[in-house]
């Protein structure tokens, strides 16, 4: 796909456009949207019939089937057709480059970098004749960033391709007139506090500064999830039924299954959420609060930050945790549980009530605790964010993509993004004194902070080499030289996999999207209740590890029903597997590095898993003693690893891609890149409160404590002198 624009100083409306879509991949329909995103934007669509193109411009302003867009003329260019592999659409789009909206005036950045978006679907459209044909939402969708200034050519040159010539002479195309006025510029609004990124900490950031009364605006570069956020992603068997996706806890597992994953971010290379809620819409949503020792010193933090409860309390005021999350109070599908139970308690474990009691985590095992709501998947998304959206000094745009901080100097003056719609050159400003905080996790937001010009010079060089980013960073003698992107940590994670005759897999979770159990998936729609209430982790245990350094070392145990890969020698009844996910945590010593490429794609640079022997050791020690007392449970067998393989091999030739927990933290350490008060080293007004701040790993999943420590983090911005 690609656009050219008549010059800039035309002051034109129009552009050409070329869609080339292959017919070999199951291309039904092909769509762009120039301004990026679904809602209040041009969308084009186009489909083949027959030996002719199909198409139309649309618009929509909720998730629903977009509909006929009044004012833009489409005429297609003689270079459109179809032929055994592809087809192609080239066209003229007049009065596409501004257009109306209910909330104000979109126009495309034609003078500067952009981020469009495509889609396609593999299920054709309903009536491939009409072209308002309705038609499913698409198999895929994607960015892409391009340089709009590059795309202009001489006005002979234009006006030549616009009437259907290419080397020379001109056609007479055919046109559907309809007919618009353009319009101005959008004038920018500034604001007291930008946050950039809607997940865990950005979410807690923006509620608790509208609260106070600040004038906020929540920047996220995805979509929607639950269906309060205005999502519609759902399940067949559940239509009719307010019920997404991403409000089902049962449904977890699909996550990493879907056809159509529209909610992972397309330009980072691990998993990484890109819609409202961060990771927590799309992760497991196992909810620990933080022991003490998750805000100590020697994991990193400052002495100022030791008593975090005051803050965890404000948090489970909002959102409590729950370790029964049906909504009848019973628990389901409990046979791992118990049959776990009977493998750690010879080990010396003790069951608890994992929440009750935080700062007990050794030898300790319970049920997994959510933080679910009502038997639905609740977190910052139903608790802040409702709360901060009420507010009229709080504004919310979506699918609006961060580029880079605009700065002068120390000082920041806004944010650029892809979106001109908000300002000139898609930049929203700051009111005087205003401050940003970047919130978009341990991968975005380096890479906002390198096109920022902040972090190694390395990383900064290759964003002053990218032809639409360059342009963009401030001077080099202001580059701010800090460890942005050193110092990660992630989880690193072994699969053991098992089968207990009194076990019921669940199908391994394959069948609950298309085709669930029908009484199980009636339960649930009915109240919120049973199987669907709760997503797969059923049991969790930790145990204290000393290794050889004299360094303390903590093992996380997760057992699930099911498994995600299976390799053994052994027979094995497949509907009676289930597997135990164990983890090294606090206190391990290996690190990573986190950055980008010359895409500009972020992406781990150095992998952050057993780099150091010890924790490879300790990691080993603890599998061995879980392993123990197999023979001890009547009835259990270990199938992955088998008797092929000694566990020491079996580590040893582990994947490592495989061990990613994507529990990413320490990319932005505190007082590394941020001061005790989040704040950007070198900086006056840009903090930060996300996973990238926290220094090292948290004792269990740390979606909970990353709140807590937003809680905190909000906290002291507030309490700084000289803000809005």
């Amino acid at each position: 796909m690609g656009y050219v624009f008549p010059p800039t100083s035309s002051n034109s409306d129009e552009f050409i456009g070329e869609i080339v879509a292959p017919l070999s991949t199951g291309s039904k329909w092909v769509g762009v949207s120039p301004g990026g995103q679904m809602l209040r934007n041009l969308l084009l669509v186009a489909w083949p019939n027959g030996n002719s193109i199909v198409r139309s411009a649309r618009y929509t302003t909720d998730y629903i089937q977009p509909t006929a867009m009044s004012g833009p003329v489409l005429t297609d260019l003689p270079t459109t057709g179809i032929n055994a592999t592809h087809f192609r659409w080239v066209y003229r789009c007049q009065h596409c480059v501004s257009w109306q909206t209910d909330t104000g005036t979109t126009t495309l950045p034609i003078s500067g970098f952009g981020v469009p978006a495509w889609a396609w679907s593999s299920v054709g459209v309903d009536d491939p004749t009409d072209p308002q044909s309705t038609f499913q939402e698409h198999t895929d969708f994607g960015f892409f960033g391009l340089n709009y200034a590059d795309a202009h050519v001489d006005q002979a040159t234009y006006d030549r391709w616009k009437n259907g010539g290419t080397g020379g002479g001109t056609v007479t195309p055919t046109t559907t007139p309809t007919t618009t006025s353009p319009t101005p510029t959008a004038t920018a609004t500034p604001y007291d506090y930008i946050v950039v990124g809607g997940g865990p900490g950005g979410l807690v950031a923006a509620d608790r500064l509208s609260e106070a009364g600040k004038k906020v605006i929540l920047l996220e570069r995805g979509g929607p999830s639950t269906w309060e956020t205005g999502g519609r992603y759902q399940p067949d068997w559940a239509k009719g039924k307010n019920l997404t996706k991403f409000d089902i806890p049962g449904l977890f597992e699909t996550m990493f299954q879907d056809s159509n994953p529209f909610w992972w971010c397309k330009d980072v290379n691990v998993f990484a959420g890109c819609l409202i809620g961060g990771g927590t819409a799309i992760n497991g949503a196992l909810y620990w609060l933080p022991p003490y020792s998750d805000f100590a010193p020697t994991q990193g933090w400052p002495t100022s930050w030791g008593n975090h409860k005051p803050f965890t309390d404000k948090l489970t005021a909002r959102l409590p945790s729950t370790d029964h999350p049906s909504t009848d109070g019973k628990r389901y599908l409990e046979q791992v549980s118990d049959v776990v139970a009977q493998l750690l308690q010879p080990q010396g474990y003790r069951q608890l009530d994992i929440n009750a009691n935080p700062d007990q985590k050794d030898h300790v095992y319970g049920y997994s605790a959510y933080d679910f709501l009502n038997g639905k998947r609740a977190g910052p998304v139903a608790t802040y964010f409702r709360t901060a959206k009420a507010r009229n000094n709080f504004s919310y745009r979506q699918y609006t993509y961060v580029l880079n901080v605009v700065r002068n100097g120390s000082t920041i003056t806004g944010v650029k993004t892809n979106d001109s719609s908000v300002g000139p050159d898609g930049i929203i400003p700051l009111n005087p004194k205003g401050r940003v905080i970047l919130s978009a996790g341990s991968l975005g937001t380096p890479r906002i902070l390198f096109r920022s010009g902040i972090g190694p010079s390395d990383m900064i060089n290759l964003v002053k080499n990218d032809a639409s980013a360059g342009p963009n960073l401030p001077p080099q003698n202001q580059w701010i030289n800090l460890p942005v992107g050193e110092n990660v940590s992630d989880n690193p994670s072994i699969n053991l996999v098992f089968t207990h005759p009194s076990v019921d897999a669940y199908d391994n979770w394959a069948k609950v999207w298309s085709n669930p159990r029908p009484a199980d998936a009636s339960q649930y729609l009915s109240n919120q209740s049973g199987v669907f209430a709760q997503a797969s982790p059923r049991l969790n245990f930790w145990r204290a590890w000393g290794g050889s350094d004299g360094k303390t070392r903590w093992m996380q145990g997760t057992a699930r029903p099911g498994a995600a890969s299976v390799t053994t020698s052994y027979p094995y009844n497949a509907s009676q597997i289930f597997t135990i996910t164990t983890y090294l945590s606090t206190g391990l010593t290996s690190r990573g590095r986190i950055g980008i490429d010359a895409a500009l794609t972020a992406r781990p640079l150095v992998n952050p898993w057993l780099v150091d022997p010890v924790d490879k050791a300790v990691l080993l020690q603890g599998i061995n003693e879980v392993l123990s007392t197999v023979k001890s449970v009547p009835g259990l067998t270990l199938i992955t690893p088998d008797n092929t393989t000694t566990i020491n091999d079996y580590v040893n030739n582990y994947d490592l891609a495989s061990m990613n927990s994507n529990h990413w933290v320490g990319s932005c350490s505190i007082l590394k890149v941020v001061d005790e008060n989040v704040k950007v080293y070198n900086t006056n007004n840009l903090f930060i409160i996300d996973a990238s701040i926290i220094p090292s790993l948290p004792m269990g999943n740390p979606h909970g404590m990353i709140m807590s420590a937003a809680e905190q983090a909000v906290s002291r911005i507030m309490n700084l002198t000289g803000g809005p």
